[in-house]
């Protein structure tokens, strides 16, 4: 009676979850490498790293690289003006997003669905095919190596995963709360504002994340619009980081630490909504 207890007790030993845990801690090794790599780079100085020393853990903490990373008065300079483009271009796609997501979820016109799948097919588009048009646009309006064009550009291509996201969304909430709102007075723009906005912050939270994060580790825009160092973001900021006749790898390191802080905080931010607004509009209820 006690063996026979005691068996059914010991959880039985599947193969298949064991391999599959095995599969995904090395998965997840190899995903965390170029992160390990980089840490430990940021804690060593430029001659360690070029004898080949990368991989071992340094006896002794080295700061320096964060220490002249903090003290560089260029690199304030490419943290305020990524903050400056990254800030203003999430909340405008996001708002755009928001007002076409409503419409197209709650006030359908004649032509909205072939308008909705225009708008959408943005997100198809590779950034690559536009490249030469913007910048010929850009530098007709005199906006080159301003931080115009970078915010221009994030916005409009923030708008069709924004406007698809909470159309999905709108789309879910009862349509009884509208004509409830409607019957009591409300005008449509106090439906959207007083009603289904405080419903769509798990959407919310996600479209933040997302495209603040799309926005401040982009390399390709400013990369084609900005020429002087004062407008360049942190992103293309770090790739110029370089000594007088070698790569600074350890202060490269400790910046793309330091750079990676602000999205971070933003996900740690919004982490109570991400999980549930990742699932939350994805299908129509």
């Amino acid at each position: 009676m006690n063996d026979r207890f005691a068996s059914a007790a010991m959880p039985s030993f599947n193969p298949w979850q064991a391999a599959i845990f095995v599969c995904l801690t090395v998965l997840a090794l190899l995903f965390l490498a170029p992160t390990i790599g980089v840490l430990l780079s940021s804690l060593k100085t430029t001659e360690d790293i070029a004898l080949g020393k990368l991989w071992s853990f340094p006896t002794s903490l080295y700061l320096d690289n964060f220490r002249t990373v903090l003290a560089d008065p260029a690199i304030h300079t490419y943290f305020l003006n990524t903050l400056l483009i990254a800030v203003p271009a999430t909340a405008g796609s996001i708002v755009l997003g928001i007002l076409s997501g409503y419409v197209f979820a709650k006030l359908p016109f004649r032509g909205s669905d072939v308008l909705f799948l225009a708008i959408i097919a943005g997100m198809f588009f590779p950034p690559q095919v536009i490249l030469i048009p913007l910048f010929r646009l850009f530098n007709g309006l005199g906006l080159l190596d301003t931080l115009w064009p970078m915010i221009f550009v994030h916005i409009a291509m923030g708008i069709p995963i924004c406007t698809l996201m909470m159309r999905n969304f709108f789309a879910t909430v009862p349509a009884a709360l509208r004509e409830a709102a409607i019957i009591e007075g409300a005008s449509e723009w106090q439906v959207l504002t007083k009603v289904a906005l405080p419903l769509s912050l798990p959407a919310l939270a996600v479209l933040s994340t997302l495209q603040f994060t799309w926005i401040w580790n982009d390399f390709l825009w400013p990369l084609i619009f900005t020429q002087s160092d004062d407008k360049r973001t942190i992103m293309l900021g770090l790739v110029f980081l370089q000594g007088q006749y070698s790569v600074a790898w350890g202060i490269q390191g400790a910046l793309s630490l330091i750079a990676s802080l602000p999205t971070l905080t933003v996900f740690l931010f919004f982490q109570r909504y991400f999980i549930k607004g990742m699932t939350m509009g994805a299908v129509k209820g």
